[in-house]
């Protein structure tokens, strides 16, 4: 008896994939495939970009960006819901149309169903840790809560997770601050 094996997606893959609406990413060869993310999804990133966005208008240490292609290595390439990169490091891997390379601050946002949780809670998690990313933010807007990640060694680890009461504040973006609520508000 033989097994076959399925061989590894690469980003050429990637690219060659058509523009059909659907979110396709490749996670260590894996490939990912998620639709059009809905009305809440979307309230809950315009909510964040808003909040960053006027905290990095007065504190300009580095630039966000919603749903960039962000590649990691030749078996990696993901579209997360928001990035920040410091100022430091953006001619380094933000000077073409994709980032190649560990974004400061991931932000992704739980979409509902089993496959869409164990891609932003185990197979991006795990790709962030492995590759460098400091923060990363799993918000989840049917619990109304953000789960707080930072790099361990190249680990991920839960470091805590914010509710609505809660105050959410940022190692990657000294001085930002903001109401857990208000990132869920209508």
């Amino acid at each position: 008896m033989s097994t076959q094996i399925e061989p590894l997606l690469t980003i050429a893959d990637l690219d060659a994939m058509p523009e059909d609406g659907q979110r396709y990413e490749i996670i260590e060869g894996e490939l990912f495939v998620s639709c059009a993310p809905g009305l809440t999804h979307q309230n809950v990133s315009v909510n964040l970009v808003i909040d960053l966005g006027n905290f990095l208008s007065e504190n300009p240490i580095g630039k966000i960006w919603t749903t960039p292609g962000v590649i990691f290595s030749e078996l990696s390439g993901v579209i997360p819901d928001i990035v920040f990169i410091s100022k430091d490091r953006l001619a380094e891997i933000a000077s073409g149309e994709k980032i190649t390379g560990s974004p400061d601050l991931v932000i992704e946002i739980v979409s509902p169903g089993a496959g869409n949780e164990r891609r932003d809670r185990v197979a991006k998690r795990q790709l962030y840790g492995k590759h460098g990313v400091r923060e990363y933010w799993l918000v989840d807007p049917y619990l109304r809560s953000v789960e707080f990640y930072l790099l361990k060694g190249r680990t991920m680890r839960h470091a805590k997770t914010f509710r609505e009461d809660d105050e959410l504040a940022s190692s990657v973006l000294p001085g930002f601050t903001c109401l857990v609520g208000n990132i869920f508000r209508q």
